[in-house]
């Protein structure tokens, strides 16, 4: 029989693997890399200037009052020799469908830096055709671009580029809208589709041009993120698979009686609690950024919280020992909540990558804690087998009577 000592021995792991997970989680910041804007250029100097929260891009502008003239530059890098980088401007909404951009990248033929201006309409998102230049629907009196460095730079990883522009403006309307963004390869004149990564699928600001006043939103959505992909980690990726653990592990343990189910219940019920917190916070995220859509991740999300609901919901309608459907519920209840838990595990590495933090620390952490749990898994499932096998073959020669009816089996942990 197992010992209290022994079952100690065994939440031990377990506990440290979610403290560690715990503080790596939120030990970890939610870095992003800004440039420091500046309102100075070789060739011009503005009066104000704004540092956009992706792509380390910024911009700077003066606005004109006595003719409603807007004058400004864009800074921002490419990341790849034969890249592009865009800016614009949406008259509608802050989203890319819609936006009135000049796009900057190596001329095909020579190799110079050319700037064209595109009208991104909804066929632009599924790359149905390729993107040709045409003209704006905005006002645009005049527009350049140089690369840092002058006319001996040239195009590479990590150059930065400076989208010069002169808009004329409607006299009520200088809160402007706008997008930016780069991409990897230009097909002749039509460059091609940006990385999907959340900072490049958030690449939009909306600011008054007048006063410099943001829009209130773009303030927090970067903060909500980070809460709901912790959140989410913690609760679906780490707590649920520990509550299942113990449940398939510590209910053969006589010693424990009850304690087993109280233990793996508080945990689930928490970590739905925790789990139901993140969702909401994700759909949040989904209002606050209009056109940016995750289908994946956002119905690996509805599928995990409807079943993490149902097995909720199953507590309550969860018969007794003795009651002839208790064996149906038993499956159920094991069906749903081993899929909730691969549902669970498989969006947060989804959200890794939508956040564009696939290759970063906090996904290390995770997989190191997860791999942690695996472990232990492994090894108490051999345990089990070989304890099995064992008992097994013990009642066989005890039913030969080879071995003394008084001799005891072995407990379920040796």
């Amino acid at each position: 029989m197992l010992h209290f000592s022994s079952i100690k021995s065994f939440f031990k792991p377990i506990n440290m693997l979610f403290l560690l997970s715990l503080f790596l989680l939120f030990s970890l910041p939610h870095v992003t890399f800004s440039a420091h804007c500046t309102t100075s250029t070789p060739t011009k100097t503005f009066q104000k200037c704004i540092t956009l929260p992706t792509q380390q891009a910024s911009i700077a502008w003066t606005f004109h009052h006595h003719n409603t003239t807007l004058d400004l530059v864009f800074f921002g890098t490419f990341i790849s020799p034969s890249g592009w980088v865009g800016w614009g401007i949406n008259p509608t909404s802050p989203e890319m469908t819609g936006t009135n951009a000049l796009v900057a990248f190596p001329d095909p033929s020579t190799g110079q830096i050319v700037l064209l201006p595109y009208l991104l309409d909804p066929t632009v998102k599924f790359q149905r055709r390729p993107l040709l230049s045409r003209p704006l629907d905005i006002r645009i009196l005049s527009s350049s671009a140089t690369l840092y460095g002058g006319k001996l730079a040239t195009v590479h990883n990590g150059a930065a580029v400076q989208i010069f522009a002169t808009l004329k403006l409607a006299s009520n309307k200088t809160k402007l809208h706008h997008v930016w963004n780069r991409g990897l390869y230009v097909q002749g004149y039509s460059p091609t589709i940006h990385p999907t990564t959340a900072n490049d699928l958030s690449s939009v600001m909306t600011f008054d041009v007048m006063s410099g006043s943001t829009a209130a939103r773009h303030t927090n959505i970067g903060t909500l993120r980070s809460v709901h992909g912790i959140i989410n980690a913690v609760s679906w990726g780490i707590m649920l698979p520990i509550g299942a653990v113990i449940a398939r592990y510590l209910r053969h343990i006589q010693a424990l009686g009850p304690t087993w189910f109280y233990v793996h219940a508080g945990i689930q019920l928490f970590a739905f609690f925790l789990g139901t917190v993140g969702f909401a916070i994700g759909i949040r995220l989904g209002d606050l950024s209009p056109g940016v859509q995750y289908g994946l991740h956002r119905k690996l999300g509805f599928a995990a919280f409807c079943l993490g609901a149902l097995q909720t919901l199953a507590l309550l309608f969860r018969p007794k020992t003795t009651n002839k459907f208790r064996k149906y519920w038993k499956s159920y209840h094991h069906f749903v909540g081993y899929g909730c838990v691969v549902l669970g595990v498989v969006n947060c590495f989804q959200g890794f990558d939508v956040m564009g933090e696939g290759r970063s620390y906090a996904k290390l952490a995770y997989c190191l804690g997860l791999s942690t749990l695996i472990g232990v898994c492994i090894a108490l499932e051999v345990n089990s087998w070989v304890v099995f096998c064992r008992k097994s073959k013990e009642e066989k020669l005890r039913r030969e009577g080879l071995i003394g009816g008084s001799d005891k089996g072995s407990a379920i942990f040796s």
